[in-house]
Parts: structure tokens; C-alpha cells; sequence
């Protein structure tokens, strides 16, 4: 696993996967088929793993987050860096930092919550978390409300961020307010669109911040990673015509679930079992499969 501080080249030398989290049928995380997932995303080109929301790290038991950590920690290429999250809630993070500390990760990640939350009390749990972990956080902005982009700035003038996760969805991602005040206040390599493949080009081309996560690129690593290539290079045709291609996986995450389409597509794409879902989430219903199956496949064949 990479072990050095973040840098700028980290974000922009790979798409930044966040991938589901698989588990075996008595919800104990099952070695072997993340292992499978990882190799899967690695050979793709996929040097960065975010396990955040896709993971449902939500729901996961503070007496399992070592038993995670070590398995990352070593199903990890030497060279890819593995992006741990905590939260939401402040105790449940607190004690994940206090975990962290005793592990190798070079920063990690506060899953968003808006209740109960306000954007002070939220930069002041990340002020926290640093304090106790010794990292650098990843702050993940969800919704406008979470926390305001002057908080955000103080966060990253004082040396807390690592990095922001920007995931705030638009209905035109060209007309972003928040976005817009953002990027005049932090340096724009610090920023990542956080949207999957959909709003890459206009965040990267138009506001000009420096990579961008997806969800999908666990089911076609290499057409993600040729898609941040393309933009890279500014060959917008090209990025625009794969960017088409991930749209009817996507369009099942929209109609479906982001988190549980994801989740039963890398399983009926036959990449990796992913196993049960960890509740407070549940299953989708049977009738739902074959669509999800016939997009992952088809995608997975491009």
C-alpha cells in the first residue's frame, strides 16, 4: 500500500475508485472476493480506492474497522493508495481516529451527514479528528449545507485537507454558485469532482480541479481511466464519447440506488461477489437484476 503524504499527482494519476465492500454471507468481510476486486481495478490502471458510501461505511461496527484497515492494508499493490473513511457521526469518528493512528494510512475520509449536523460543528469534528488520528482529512461535500466553502478554506489554510471530495449534484453542473465561490478561495488541485463520470468534464474543463471518483469504474476500470486521459489531454470528443457509455449503468444508480446498484452490478458482472448488503441498507428486488445485469455486462464488454 502507498504510505506517503498526498499529493497533487495522486489525485490527477488515476481515477479515484470508490468501490462496494464484499462481504460473505454472514456479513463478515470476505477476503478473497475484495482481493478479486481490487486485482480487477488495479489492472485497469485504478492506482487510488476511496471506501466511503459504495462500502456503506456507514453502517460498519467500530469493532470491525481494524479487521478492515489490516485486510486493505495488505490486499493493496505496493503502489496504490487506499482511502479509508470515518463517520459520520463525531464518536464514531473519533474512535476510528484514535484506530487509525496505529495504522499506515495517509489520510482519510469524513462521510457527510446533515443530521444532526451544522457546518461549524462539522469543521470543528474534522478539527477533532486530526488532532486525534494525525491525518490529514478528505472533506466530503455532499450537499450545500454541510458545511460553507469559507469553513471549507479555514480547514485547508490551517493544513487539515488532504483533499475535497465535491459531490454536490446540479441539474446543470456548468451552473454551480457554490462550486464558483469554492475554487476562488482553495487551489483547485486540492478539489475532485465527486460525481462518477457524468460531471468529470465540465468540473475538470470548466471550473479546472484536478481529477474526479466514480463508482462505475469498478465495472470498466479502463475505459474510466481512458476517459480521465482523454480530458487530461483535452480531446473533450473523445471523453465525451465514453463519458455515453457509462450512461445506462448510471442511469440504473439513479433509478435504483447508487449504493445497491453498484453493489449487485460488480456481482452480476461476474467481477467479484459482493455478497449480502449490511443493513441498515437491504437488498433490491429481484425483478430489478436483469436490468442492472445486462447494463454491467455491456459495459463491462466495451
Amino acid at each position: 500500500m502507498k504510505t506517503t503524504p498526498v499529493t497533487t499527482a495522486d489525485l490527477s494519476r488515476s481515477v479515484i475508485a470508490v468501490p462496494p465492500l464484499c462481504r460473505n454471507a454472514d456479513l463478515t468481510l470476505s477476503r478473497t472476493e475484495n482481493g478479486k476486486l481490487i486485482q480487477h481495478m488495479y489492472a485497469g490502471g485504478i492506482r487510488t480506492l476511496l471506501y466511503g458510501g459504495n462500502a456503506n461505511l456507514y453502517n460498519i461496527a467500530v469493532s470491525e474497522y481494524v479487521e478492515l484497515l489490516t485486510m486493505l492494508r495488505e490486499l493493496a499493490p505496493s503502489d496504490m493508495w487506499m482511502v479509508p473513511s470515518v463517520g459520520p457521526m463525531y464518536g464514531t469518528a473519533m474512535d476510528q481516529a484514535a484506530i487509525l493512528k496505529d495504522h499506515e494510512f495517509p489520510t482519510a475520509m469524513l462521510l457527510p451527514t446533515l443530521f444532526p449536523s451544522k457546518p461549524a460543528g462539522v469543521a470543528t469534528a474534522i478539527r477533532h479528528f486530526v488532532e486525534r488520528s494525525g491525518l490529514k482529512a478528505v472533506l466530503y461535500i455532499k450537499d450545500e449545507g454541510y458545511i460553507t466553502p469559507e469553513l471549507a478554506a479555514e480547514l485547508v489554510n490551517d493544513g487539515l485537507i488532504s483533499w475535497i471530495k465535491y459531490a454536490v449534484v446540479k441539474e446543470d453542473p456548468a451552473q454551480d454558485a457554490y462550486l464558483s465561490k469554492l475554487i476562488t478561495l482553495v487551489n483547485t488541485d486540492m478539489i475532485v469532482s465527486g460525481i462518477g463520470e457524468q460531471p468529470a468534464i465540465i468540473h475538470l474543463r470548466d471550473f479546472g480541479i484536478t481529477g474526479f471518483t466514480a463508482g462505475c469504474v469498478c465495472i470498466k476500470p479502463q475505459l474510466s481511466t481512458d476517459m480521465l486521459h482523454a480530458i487530461q489531454a483535452k480531446d473533450y470528443a473523445k471523453a465525451e464519447e465514453i463519458r455515453q457509455i457509462f450512461l445506462p449503468m448510471e442511469d440504473q444508480r439513479n433509478a435504483h440506488s447508487p449504493i445497491l446498484v453498484l453493489h449487485h452490478a460488480v456481482t452480476l458482472a461476474g467481477i467479484a461477489n459482493t455478497g449480502p448488503v449490511l443493513p441498515l441498507l437491504t437488498e433490491l428486488p429481484a425483478h430489478l437484476m436483469p436490468g442492472i445485469e445486462k447494463a454491467a455486462k455491456e459495459l463491462l464488454a466495451r
